[in-house]
């Protein structure tokens, strides 16, 4: 696939039977290109939340050395709850990226400063920085940070893979990322630069003629083949058939042994060192805030409105402008104001501009230029701005869509659900149709409400039907969900629905419960881990505060909150879902992963679904108020929302608050992942669940970014589609969110 880009930055593709791959360590200890990588990362967050804090006047004092205590003391103790899930996210963004280097670019010299490609390697940094800087700028937090995870890989091997410690440097080299110096005194490839070593563990096999002249080489790499120039150093290990020529060993300080453990230590320290004044070169440009943006540190989630603008919104449009307003204004200067603001207008056939800006009063004005205008027919082109607020967005962003009509474009129903499982962003749908008396619906258009229903389920988020008179009402779910820390307790759906009790567990860190029900005609009883009950004709009760608007139920649990098993038993005649929140900074994230083989093996990090017909594998990141420590995790499973069936995982603790879960049998449906425990700081059982469905997959697709995206050239993108499953004609559909040109073979 081929494109021209005219920006300079990373497009988002969206590829349907989307399958993207990178890898982890499989956590084997020692120094590696993670640890490297966190330390530096870790190091530099602590500089810059300092200097942050202290140019507010206030006092940079942790009360810990946890990633959470510290994001505490950045954020500042008056944000109430600050959960440190969106940085871990950005932190395993980059780590993936780093550790990627090593599996799809085990060949390229560059990517390694293998064989001595320096220059090529100094290009993949400056180049890679240069778009950094720019994805910055353009608010491409995502892309930033993959970039950021590949050219930080390469930096890092020049010290291990080159002999710039053996010369006996004791500080970086500046000239591998500031364009205007230049890599000197490199040794030509006629020019022999080691000794013979038999045994391949020889303290040092730089000939003295490269040591006296201090001349810069590197070892020659071979994967495939046991060539190399005549007296080349060789990189070394077993996967090197180079080392077996003469001359035999080889110069890589990849792993600390008795022969080379000074030079590994400090090939360590360099790189280390490097990453940070590259990490200080980025903050520069940036600055502290969008620096802080990049390793996402905010206080909030993106809050993103998605407007339907035809002309039949006329009355309903100036009611959700005014909503709108009232939300931003309700958490303007609070501890959960948005990090940024989106608008994405949508009409017939027109959607967009995608309006973005950290102010709310910037976002307030781009709101009220709004006016309904145009349509005609009842369905819009509602997925067509929902697709450009999920490209736009950044990855678990918050979406509100408010429409009164069914979607005109539904063959992006798929786009849509690609896109939510990739960005784990959750959609919330807030219907006014019901009330619509100036055009008629047909048949055909109502039922195409169904799709949201659908596509809410899948994200995560909700439809909420309502009238115009209850819409400002109804968004009181918005005020509810776009704040700190808020963790999803359970989620189910039952279409038809059934007659069920849902059990969920309360913990000691969790704040402000809310349960979500939305369904026509039904009612439910709450109880209580001691035996209180509460029925639904209980507006205000002894467990909760119970609202009602259009079809949804609000059921705000009093405070102080009692610990323990909850239940909620629920009578319907039609479907419904429930949804248990609440706020607290014990959560996890997790990825899909599988086994890797080859010279650092590991495991590759699937984006798109797991593969069908193989047990599933999670790598799950969890992470706590005083630290991952405190929480003891006893129980992963992937649960059906639709259905009852559940399949536990065998867990493998990897350390610093990583777990490996393997589930052989996975359910045939959608599923979600489930993780139960125990908080040993306050002795209390909690319970979690993610809140985007996924399935099992027969097709696998891999695309590997082997370049920089520059202005104005040709951008490659390889990639393979794989099945398992019978074979057929399959349809491949590509995109970019920034209209950029390209071509792709469609064959």
């Amino acid at each position: 696939m081929e494109m021209r880009s005219e920006v300079c930055g990373v497009a988002l593709l969206v590829m349907l039977l989307s399958g993207v791959q990178a890898f982890l360590p499989g956590g084997n200890g020692g120094n590696t290109h993670v640890t490297i990588t966190e330390n530096a990362l870790m190091k530099k967050m602590s500089e810059v939340c300092k200097a942050v804090v202290e140019s507010e006047g206030r006092e940079f004092k942790p009360t810990g050395s946890s990633v959470e205590e510290l994001l505490g003391a950045c954020l500042g103790s008056a944000t109430g709850q600050v959960s440190a899930a969106k940085f871990h996210e950005a932190l395993n963004q980059i780590y993936m990226e780093n550790s990627l280097v090593d599996r799809d670019f085990m060949a390229s010299n560059p990517h390694h400063f293998n064989s001595e490609s320096f220059s090529g390697g100094r290009t993949l940094i400056t180049q890679g920085t240069a778009a950094i800087k720019a994805n910055i700028r353009k608010g491409s937090f995502q892309a930033a940070r993959e970039t950021l995870g590949r050219v930080l890989h390469t930096l890092q091997d020049f010290y291990s893979h080159s002999n710039w410690v053996e010369l006996g440097n004791k500080a970086t080299y500046p000239a591998l990322i500031r364009p205007d110096l230049t890599i000197s005194n490199i040794a030509d490839i006629y020019t022999p630069t080691c000794s013979d070593c038999a045994s391949g563990t020889c303290p040092n096999q730089l000939q003295p003629f490269i040591l006296s002249r201090k001349k810069l080489t590197s070892g020659y790499m071979g994967l495939f083949s046991a060539y190399k120039p005549k007296g080349k150093c060789s990189h070394g290990g077993a996967a090197d058939l180079s080392s077996t020529q003469n001359p035999r060993g080889g110069i890589s300080k990849d792993e600390r042994r008795a022969h080379n453990a000074d030079l590994h230590n400090t090939a360590v320290s360099l790189a280390t060192e490097a990453s940070l004044e590259l990490l200080e070169d980025i903050r520069g440009a940036a600055g502290n805030k969008d620096y802080l943006r990049l390793m996402g540190i905010a206080r909030s989630a993106v809050l993103c409105f998605v407007i339907d603008t035809t002309g039949s919104m006329a009355d309903d449009i100036a009611e959700a402008k005014r909503v709108s307003y009232s939300i931003i204004d309700s958490k303007k200067g609070t501890q959960d104001e948005p990090s940024e603001y989106i608008l994405v207008p949508f009409n017939d056939p027109d959607f967009g501009p995608l309006i973005r800006t950290a102010d709310p009063d910037v976002m307030k004005a781009e709101i009220s230029k709004l006016g309904a205008s145009g349509g005609g027919d009842a369905p819009e082109m509602c997925l067509s701005g929902l697709q450009l607020a999920l490209t736009g967005a950044p990855a678990s962003s918050l979406i509100y869509v408010f429409t009164d009509a069914p979607a005109k474009d539904t063959h992006l129903e798929k786009n849509i659900k690609a896109l939510t499982h990739r960005t784990k962003s959750a959609v919330y749908y807030l219907l006014t149709a019901s009330t619509r008396s100036k055009r008629s619906v047909s048949p055909q258009a109502r039922s195409g409400f169904q799709l949201y229903y659908d596509l809410a389920l899948a994200s995560g988020g909700q439809v909420i039907k309502v009238s115009k008179a209850d819409l400002p009402r109804a968004t009181d779910i918005i005020i509810d969900t776009s704040t700190s820390a808020l963790v999803t307790i359970l989620q189910k759906a039952r279409d038809p629905g059934s007659v069920e009790s849902f059990p969920f567990l309360l913990d000691a860190s969790v704040s402000k419960v809310t349960v979500y029900i939305t369904g026509d005609s039904l009612k439910f009883t709450l109880h209580s881990p001691s035996g209180v009950s509460q029925s639904d004709s209980a507006g205000k009760g002894s467990l909760a505060v119970i609202q009602t608007v259009g079809n949804l139920w609000r059921v705000q649990l009093n405070t102080p909150i009692e610990t323990g098993l909850w239940n909620i038993s629920i009578v319907p005649t039609q479907a419904y879902t429930i949804k248990v929140t609440g706020q607290s900074v014990n959560t996890f994230i997790y990825n899909f992963v599988e086994d890797f083989k080859g010279p650092h093996p590991g495991y590759a990090v699937i984006y798109g679904r797991p593969q069908k017909g193989l047990p599933a594998k999670l790598l799950l990141t969890v992470t706590g108020q005083k630290g991952a420590d405190t929480l003891k995790v006893q129980e992963v499973a992937l649960v059906e929302v639709s259905g009852s069936r559940l399949a536990d995982g065998v867990i493998q603790e990897m350390g610093g608050g990583k777990f490996l879960v393997t589930v052989n049998e996975v359910p045939e449906g959608e599923f979600v992942v489930m993780m139960k425990g125990e908080d040993v700081a306050t002795s209390s059982r909690f319970q979690r669940q993610s809140t985007t469905l996924t399935s099992l997959s027969n097709v696998i697709v891999t695309a590997t970014v082997n370049s920089t995206l520059l202005p104005g050239e040709d951008f490659l993108l390889p990639f393979t589609v794989v099945t398992n499953g019978t074979g057929g004609t399959y349809t491949i559909t590509i995109g970019n969110d920034r209209n950029i040109p390209l071509t792709y073979n469609t064959k």
